[in-house]
C-alpha cells in the first residue's frame, strides 16, 4: 500500500475530517430491505396526514401508460429488473461505506501531490482490504468501476465525471438527485446517473462553486461559474428549487468551430459565409439574436476568426466561454458581490474599463442589462467591428429587446432618440435558431439600413426557408437569398470585398 497517501497512525496532530457537507452526504445506512420512503418517515416524527391533491390528467395518462407498459412484460422480465435494481442498489450501499473508509483513511492534504495512477492504486489496496474485512466479493469490471467512482467522489465531481468524459454528450440538467437529463445530437434523453440523495448532489455543487470562489446557500441560492475544462455550470438549490438542486451544464467543446465546419454542418451556406467575412472585416457592429441552446456562443467564436491578428480584441462576459484565436485578446470577466455583498464587478463596469484600454473591436458575450448603453456608445464612437449576444426570436424583437434594456439602465430618452442611436450602431442582426428536431440553423441575416420616421428600417438579405419533414421528424429546408442587394455593398468594395452579385439572386 501507498504509505504516502495514508494517514499515520498515532500522529500527534489532529486527523483532518472531512467537511460537514462530505459527512453529511454519507447517512448512516438503513436495512436494505426497507423502502426509501419508509425510512425518510421513521427518521422524521409523525406529521398530520396531508389531503391527497387530485391528480393532473397528464399524470393519469402517463401512470396509465406506465402501468400497461408493465402489465406487458413478462414475468421473466420483471424478474429480470428487478434482480438488476436490487444489484445497483447493493452496489450503491458498497460504495457508501467505501467511501466512508476512504475519507477517514486518506491523507486528504497530500491528494493534491499525488498522480491518477498512483491514487488509483491506493484506493484499489484500500479497496481490497474493505471489501475483504466485509466478506464482499465483486466480479473484475464492478471492482473497477467502483475504483473508477471512487476515485471520482475523491477528485472530481462524483456521477457527474462519467458525463464530462463523454464527448456525444453537450448539456447535462439535474433536476434534483434522481433525475440527471444529458443530450446528445440535440435531443434530451434521461440517464442511469443518480446521486445517493440530496446531501450528497449539494456536496458536489459546493466542490464546483467553491473552486472558483463562489458560493451557494439559502441566502444565496443560485450561482453562475464555470469548471476546470471551461464548461459553463448553473446551478439553482433549495428553497428556491422547489423538488431538489437544479444544475445546467453546458459542456466546453475542445474543438474549436470555425466558419467551414459550421458551412460542413449546414448552419448555414458558403455564400452566407463570404457575406459574414465581408461585414466582419469591413468593420460592421454584429448582434447575434437567438433563444438559448440556439448557438449564439458558437456563431460568435466562429465570426470572431474573420478579425485580423494586428486587431486589439478585449472581451468581456458574465462566464467566459468565448474562445477567440487572435493574438492580441484581452478577457474580461465580471463578478458577483462576496458575503458582505460587496465587490461586484458588472459587466457595465468592465466595458467603461474597456473603453480606456485603447480597444480596436469589444466583443460582449452576452448584452442583457444596463450595460446596453454603454455598449451602443462604444459602437457609435469609434470602435467600429464591435459584436455581442442577445435573446431574441427575430430581428426585429431584437430591437425590441436593446430598447427595453435601455429603459431598464433608467435613462429617460425619447423612443425615436433611442431607435436612432440603435440604427446608427448596429449594422447586422444575424439570428440563430434552434428547430424541433436538434438542429442548429443560422435562419436569418439582416440589415439596418438607417430610420424611416420613427421606425427603423431593415432588410433582410438571406433566410432560411423550411419545406416539410422528414416521418423521422427531420426538418427539411433550404437557404435562400432574398434577391436584396446589401446596403453595405460599396462598402465591401471599397474594403477589397467585392462580392458578386449572383449571391443575393433568390433560388427559384
Amino acid at each position: 500500500m501507498f504509505s504516502r497517501f495514508k494517514k499515520p497512525e498515532g500522529d500527534a496532530a489532529p486527523r483532518m475530517m472531512p467537511s460537514a457537507a462530505a459527512q453529511g452526504a454519507m447517512p448512516a445506512r438503513a436495512p436494505l430491505g426497507q423502502p426509501t420512503a419508509q425510512r425518510s418517515a421513521a427518521a422524521a416524527p409523525s406529521a398530520p396526514a396531508r389531503s391527497a391533491a387530485p391528480m393532473a390528467p397528464s399524470a393519469v395518462a402517463h401512470m396509465a401508460a406506465a402501468a400497461a407498459a408493465s402489465a406487458m412484460r413478462s414475468p421473466v422480465e420483471i424478474a429480470a429488473a428487478d434482480k438488476e435494481k436490487k444489484r445497483k442498489e447493493r452496489l450503491a450501499h458498497i460504495k457508501q461505506d467505501l467511501h466512508k473508509r476512504l475519507l477517514d483513511s486518506l491523507n486528504l492534504a497530500a491528494l493534491d501531490q499525488a498522480t491518477e495512477a498512483n491514487l488509483k492504486a491506493e484506493i484499489s489496496a484500500i479497496t481490497a482490504e474493505a471489501l475483504e474485512e466485509m466478506s464482499i466479493s465483486l466480479a473484475k469490471d464492478e471492482r473497477q468501476t467502483m475504483i473508477q467512482d471512487l476515485y471520482d467522489e475523491v477528485m472530481g465531481l462524483g456521477p457527474l465525471e462519467a458525463l464530462l468524459r463523454d464527448e456525444s454528450v453537450s448539456d447535462i440538467l439535474v433536476n434534483g438527485p434522481n433525475r440527471v437529463f444529458v443530450e446528445r445530437g440535440g435531443k434530451l434523453t434521461l440517464s442511469d446517473i443518480t446521486f445517493k440523495d440530496e446531501r450528497h448532489l449539494l456536496r458536489i455543487i459546493d466542490k464546483i462553486v467553491s473552486a472558483v470562489g463562489r458560493r451557494v446557500d439559502e441566502s444565496n441560492p443560485y450561482c453562475d461559474a464555470r469548471l476546470a475544462d471551461g464548461s459553463r455550470f448553473n446551478v439553482m438549490v433549495p428553497p428556491v428549487a422547489v423538488d431538489g438542486s437544479l444544475v445546467s451544464i453546458r459542456k466546453f467543446k475542445k474543438e474549436k468551430l470555425g466558419i467551414p465546419d459550421l458551412v460542413r454542418f449546414g448552419a448555414f451556406t458558403e455564400e452566407m459565409a463570404m457575406y459574414l467575412q465581408a461585414a466582419v472585416a469591413c468593420r460592421l457592429n454584429i448582434i447575434v439574436s437567438g433563444g438559448t441552446g440556439s448557438g449564439k456562443t458558437t456563431t460568435l467564436n466562429a465570426l470572431s476568426s474573420f478579425i485580423d491578428n494586428t486587431e486589439r480584441v478585449l472581451t468581456i462576459e458574465d462566464t467566459a466561454e468565448l474562445q477567440l484565436q487572435q493574438v492580441h485578446v484581452g478577457r474580461m470577466e465580471s463578478r458577483p458581490p462576496n458575503v458582505e455583498g460587496k465587490g461586484a464587478v458588472t459587466q457595465r463596469d468592465c466595458l467603461r474599463n474597456a473603453l480606456r484600454m485603447r480597444p480596436d473591436r469589444i466583443i460582449v458575450g452576452e448584452t442583457r442589462g444596463e450595460e446596453v448603453i454603454d455598449m451602443l456608445q462604444a459602437m457609435n464612437t469609434g470602435h467600429d467591428g464591435s459584436m455581442t449576444t442577445i435573446h431574441a426570436n427575430n430581428a426585429r424583437d431584437g430591437i425590441s429587446r436593446l430598447e427595453n434594456m435601455v429603459a431598464m439602465a433608467g435613462i429617460e430618452m425619447p423612443l425615436k432618440a433611442v431607435r436612432s442611436q440603435i440604427a446608427s450602431a448596429v449594422n447586422v442582426i444575424v439570428q440563430a435558431s434552434r428547430l424541433q428536431d436538434g438542429s442548429r440553423r443560422m435562419v436569418s441575416i439582416t440589415e439596418l439600413t438607417g430610420m424611416e420616421g420613427e421606425i427603423i428600417s431593415m432588410q433582410e438579405v438571406f433566410r432560411y426557408e423550411r419545406l416539410g419533414i422528414e416521418p423521422n421528424g427531420k426538418i427539411i429546408g433550404r437557404f435562400n437569398a432574398t434577391g436584396v442587394r446589401s446596403h453595405y455593398s460599396d462598402r465591401f468594395r471599397q474594403w477589397g470585398y467585392d462580392l458578386p452579385a449572383s449571391i443575393y439572386d433568390p433560388v427559384m
